[in-house]
């Protein structure tokens, strides 16, 4: 949020710094009209008691107050949107412009009752009779963004999770029994008296 507050800031100061030049030091509400590349670009100076391009003017003091609440009101939706949603770079600043423009002339209807518009542009052969300032075009070009800002891609959505199989019982298996030892190999007697031996030399017994 911290620039869609630089870029408001920085809209506001500059709207109101041109507006104090031409309103005071200019004095273009005595003049009127000054022309600066003329039919390009002049100095018209123009109290505007309603919205952009004088839109909604009305001479009651009522009216005054409606939009100067009105005002404030889509600043702070704006601005608890943009806070909210977490949007792009692109958005705030887009933000930002509309909620500068919008405070600068909420201010002008505090301090002359009218938004000083004093701004105009025309062609060869044809006069604008409309007068704007600077915060006109920051409500306009912030509005024009917000509507079309790139929209987000969808995330794709995380692979469903499989649950965890259940562990197994370790199997416990009986001990084997004990072997019984192998006989050991029948080895022969040595001294044991042999067939031959129980016989005489001739090979009669006795």
């Amino acid at each position: 949020m911290r620039l869609v507050a630089w870029v408001a800031a920085a809209i506001f100061v500059v709207d109101q710094a041109l507006k104090y030049l031409v309103v005071h030091v200019l004095n273009l509400d005595v003049v009127r009209n000054i022309d600066v590349l003329p039919p390009w670009l002049n100095l018209r100076m123009a109290w505007n008691q309603g919205v952009n391009f004088g839109l909604m003017s009305s001479g009651q003091d009522f009216m005054r107050w409606v939009l100067i609440a009105v005002a404030l009101a889509i600043c702070a939706w704006v601005w608890i949107w943009i806070w909210r949603a977490a949007l792009g770079r692109f958005a705030r600043v887009s933000a930002g412009l509309l909620i500068g423009g919008a405070l600068g002339n909420v201010v002008d209807r505090f301090l002359y009752g009218a938004v000083a518009d004093f701004l105009n542009m025309s062609l060869p052969n044809w006069q604008n009779p409309y007068s704007f300032n600077v915060a006109d075009i920051s409500i306009f070009a912030g509005a024009i963004g917000l509507v079309l800002m790139p929209q987000a891609k969808p995330e794709a959505p995380a692979p469903a999770r499989t649950p965890p199989r259940p562990k197994r019982p370790p199997v416990v298996t009986a001990p084997e029994p004990p072997k019984a030892p192998r006989p050991a190999p029948h080895q022969p007697d040595l001294f044991a008296p042999t067939e031959r031996e129980g016989r005489d030399g001739d090979g009669k017994s006795g």
